[in-house]
């Protein structure tokens, strides 16, 4: 498959690059080692376009569409995983998710300041119970007396930017007898009384995206703040993740392109029994599986792109090709990175090299908006048919 970018695209990229390379490379180490949110290189994200960048100029957004927002998205994460993270969050899961189901003064009031980057937006689905079982939720948001505010309780696990965020796309159920059909989607706005931010997360990699548990004690949401109609949470949330799914590829490939060209570069000059070690047939070996799983993981995810794009015209899902996306170039960021630590030897080991850090970055790719396992079985039921 063949793809010809368009200017806007080819613009996009190259701005997301030069930030990055000039930005956030030179942070990165300090910021995973402190673990603290770099919230100044976000907000000069925002000011890029690339905090909303499929979102319409009229919105604050960049107006561009999934490939653009996909290779920027891995020259971002080639830099440092944790600011794709929040990117991603930001572009796939809440900014998406307005644009695509919010009302107007919705998206005038919380979808501009988030794709603008004045705010951190937040997406809050996993609870500790559910895990890959989403619909298995406690979140409890019930209609007040008067009918005018929703009164939440209950908790969401794992919350991408939950340390930081001043919205966030809340699921909870409105209706415990209809299951799945009986859950809703709201906007949460985390100045009000009865949001509560727990501790943030001790994580292994993607340290500087700041991770937490998040809690409502009879948070009165207004109606108004409600996403579409009642029950059509879940719907939401599944489409959301679907493309939320090839942001977290784009980030394995912004992952795995960094590791492979620290490899090739170790690898030239570094010498033993007399010669670069990329003279040995061992090491040649490594690198070619690298580039070739590297290859292939680029092209699933400007595929999964396209297929994007396309389902935007046609209405179609695009479920398959963003699994098989997610899928592939997360195992792909992985095997890199695992080789990459194992070239760089003893230095693959030290913090000295940005190489350990990718290492312990991929690892979640594999994990979060749903596990390698999970995106098997969902491949595996769309081709047959079988639940």
């Amino acid at each position: 498959m063949k793809f010809e970018f368009t200017e806007e695209q080819l613009m996009i990229q190259e701005a997301a690059r030069d930030f990055a390379q000039s930005a956030i490379a030179p942070i990165a180490a300090e910021f995973d080692e402190s673990g603290e949110f770099p919230m100044e290189t976000m907000r000069q994200m925002g000011e890029l376009g690339l905090m909303g960048i499929e979102v319409p100029e009229t919105y604050g957004g960049a107006g561009l569409d999934a490939i653009g927002y996909a290779l920027a998205l891995i020259e971002i994460s080639a830099a440092d995983a944790s600011h794709g993270t929040i990117m991603s969050v930001n572009n796939t899961l809440f900014c998406a998710g307005l644009l695509k189901y919010g009302t107007e003064e919705q998206k005038h009031s919380f979808l501009t300041p988030i794709a603008t980057g004045k705010a951190i937006g937040a997406y809050a689905l996993t609870e500790s119970q559910s895990g890959s079982d989403a619909v298995n939720m406690r979140t409890r948001a019930e209609r007040s007396e008067d009918g005018s505010h929703y009164v939440i309780n209950g908790k969401k696990s794992w919350i991408t930017s939950g340390p930081v965020a001043r919205y966030v796309m809340l699921f909870a159920i409105t209706d415990p007898e209809k299951g799945a059909k009986g859950i809703s989607a709201f906007i949460i706005d985390t100045r009000e009384p009865g949001f509560l931010r727990g501790k943030t997360e001790p994580k292994l990699g993607i340290r500087a995206s700041a991770t937490c548990e998040i809690e409502f004690e009879n948070y009165r949401c207004p109606v108004e703040n409600r996403i579409g109609e009642e029950g059509e949470g879940m719907k939401m949330a599944f489409g959301l993740l679907d493309a939320g799914r090839i942001g977290i590829a784009a980030q394995a490939v912004g992952i795995a392109r960094a590791a492979y060209e620290a490899s090739v570069e170790y690898a030239r000059d570094r010498k033993a029994f007399g010669r670069s070690i990329g003279q040995f047939q061992m090491i040649q070996s490594k690198l070619a599986d690298m580039r070739t799983r590297l290859e292939a993981a680029e092209l699933l995810v400007l595929s999964a792109s396209a297929a994007k794009i396309k389902a935007q015209e046609t209405g179609e899902r695009f479920t398959l090709k963003a699994s098989m996306a997610k899928l592939f170039a997360s195992e792909a960021a992985m095997f890199i990175a695992n080789e990459a630590v194992q070239i760089h030897g003893g230095m693959g080991y030290s913090k000295e090299l940005p190489v350990e850090r990718y290492f312990r970055d991929a690892k979640i790719t594999e994990i979060y908006e749903g596990t390698s396992e999970i995106q098997r079985m969902v491949i595996s039921r769309l081709e047959t048919g079988l639940r």
